[in-house]
């Protein structure tokens, strides 16, 4: 059984060397569409938490580094990987329906 803990997530400001290389490419685009999105594949990882004290009126914290990223360079891509994150999402948020007891038994 998983204890939940109801933390906050923070993301560290450091950028590694090898994200930025990996944004670099789309660095021109993100800065010209001021409203723009992209989609991509981010690994994340844990660099501190901090435990409030009893007596101390504060949650918890969990603080995140991206240590890897590449971000869709094509529509075809990015379609694929709003399909993976649809289906990501289907399967967190179907506690109790039919995706409940299908858990990655057919992904790849």
């Amino acid at each position: 059984m998983t204890i939940h803990i109801d933390a906050d997530v923070k993301f560290d400001s450091k950028v590694l060397t090898d994200v930025a290389e990996a944004l670099e490419p789309h660095a021109t685009e993100m800065f010209t569409q001021r409203h723009g999105r992209w989609i991509a594949v981010v690994e994340l990882a844990h660099v501190e938490r901090t435990e409030p004290g009893p007596d101390e009126d504060k949650q918890p914290t969990v603080k995140l580094r991206i240590t890897g990223i590449e971000v869709a360079a094509d529509e075809i891509t990015g379609g694929r990987l709003r399909g993976i994150q649809r289906e990501m999402f289907d399967r967190r948020t179907s506690g109790g329906t039919l995706f409940e007891g299908n858990r990655d038994s057919d992904v790849a």
